[in-house]
């Protein structure tokens, strides 16, 4: 728990930090990996094939849509309820997903 808790306060130091200084900004979208460890002291090991990509969305002027990466079932480890929620149609599981991933972006579709 308290590893995690580390990470949070490493995330909340590098979101922090890039709206405050432009230069360090513009340092971690070129060259993440670089600036987080130069910044935090934190080591970033991404998986084998992986590449961390960084996007300014602080433009307020500007509604964000990240297209995130398909799931794949099975790199997902879901428990009991959400088994039985997908086996019996699973709409619930796209409301979450969308409710969470596109906040603002939700709030703006009139339907």
């Amino acid at each position: 728990m308290g590893q995690n808790k580390n990470k949070e306060e490493v995330l909340r130091l590098i979101i922090s930090k890039a709206w405050e200084d432009i230069d360090f900004r513009k340092n971690l979208i070129s060259d993440p990996i670089i600036a987080i460890e130069n910044l935090t002291g934190a080591k970033i090991i991404l998986p084998e094939g992986k590449t961390l990509v960084v996007n300014d969305q602080t433009d307020k002027s500007k509604v964000y849509m990240n297209i995130p990466v398909e799931p794949s079932i099975e790199d997902i480890e879901l428990n009991e309820e959400q088994l039985e929620i997908i086996a019996g149609g699973g709409q619930t599981v796209w409301a979450d997903l969308v409710n969470n991933l596109f906040p603002e972006l939700k709030d703006i579709i009139k339907i």
